[in-house]
C-alpha cells in the first residue's frame, strides 16, 4: 500500500510517520537552497513536478521493499498550487501550467493517487500552539499554511467524493484503523485526475477573469 500523510503546517504529520512508521516513511521534500526553480509559471511548475514525480518514485520503491510506503505529505501535491489559487496568491496562469505538467505525468505513471489519505487539519488555534511549543522548527510560511487550511480540506474533499482515494479525516492514535482499503488496480487514472478537478470549487473572480482574459 502506499499511504499519505497530509496536512497544514504543525498538523504532526512528520511527528505521526515516525512514531508509527519510521522504517516505511517516505519523507517531505525539503528545499536545499540550491535546486530553484526559473521565474516562469511553466518553469516553476515543471520543476515542483519533477520533485513530486521522484517522491512518487520513492514510494513505490518503498512499497516494492518492505510492502508499505508512508508518505509524508502527499507526492501529488497539486493541492498546494490549488489552494494557494483558491485564495487569490497564484495566477490562473500559473495553475494552468501546474495542471497541464502534473496531467502528463499521472498519464505517463509518474504519478498517481495513494491508496488512503489520512488527512489532519486541526483548528488554527491548536497550529499556533503547537507552533509555539515547537521554538526548534523553522516554520516560515506558517501564517499562509493556516490560509490554505479550508482550500486543502476542499481537495481532498474533492478526492473522497471522485473515489480517487479512500480519504481518513485524522491521524489515528495507534496508527492504522484496523480495516484498509485494498490497493488501487490503478493509481495513474487520468480519468480520476481530471474528475477531481472537475469536482473542485470554482476559483475566486480574480482567477477566473484571467481565464477569460487568457482565452480573447
Amino acid at each position: 500500500m502506499i499511504i499519505v500523510v497530509t496536512g497544514p503546517s504543525a498538523a504532526g504529520k512528520s511527528t505521526w510517520c515516525l512514531r508509527h512508521f519510521p522504517e516505511h516513511t517516505v519523507p517531505e521534500y525539503v528545499p536545499s537552497g540550491e535546486d530553484m526553480p526559473g521565474p516562469s509559471p511553466a518553469e516553476q511548475a515543471a520543476f515542483w513536478c519533477e520533485v513530486n514525480t521522484r517522491r512518487w518514485l520513492q514510494a513505490e520503491h518503498q512499497e516494492r521493499r518492505s510492502g508499505l510506503a508512508v508518505c509524508d505529505d502527499d507526492p501529488l501535491k497539486l493541492h498546494y498550487a490549488w489552494s494557494l489559487a483558491r485564495i487569490g496568491e497564484l495566477s490562473w496562469r500559473h495553475w494552468q501550467a501546474e495542471i497541464d505538467v502534473h496531467r502528463r505525468a499521472v498519464a505517463d505513471g509518474k504519478l498517481g493517487f495513494a491508496d488512503l489519505i489520512l488527512v489532519s487539519t486541526p483548528t488554527e488555534e491548536e497550529l499556533r500552539r503547537r507552533r509555539d511549543a515547537d521554538p526548534v522548527r523553522r516554520r516560515r510560511n506558517f501564517d499562509l499554511h493556516v490560509r490554505l487550511i479550508e482550500p486543502l480540506r476542499q481537495w481532498y474533499q474533492a478526492v473522497e467524493r471522485v473515489g480517487a482515494a479512500q480519504v481518513l479525516w485524522g491521524l489515528p492514535t495507534a496508527g492504522l484503523p484496523a480495516k484498509l482499503p485494498p490497493p488501487k488496480d490503478n493509481r495513474c487514472d487520468i480519468d480520476v485526475y481530471d474528475a477531481v478537478l472537475a469536482a473542485l470549487p470554482r476559483l475566486p473572480a480574480t482567477t477566473e477573469s484571467e481565464t477569460l482574459r487568457s482565452k480573447s
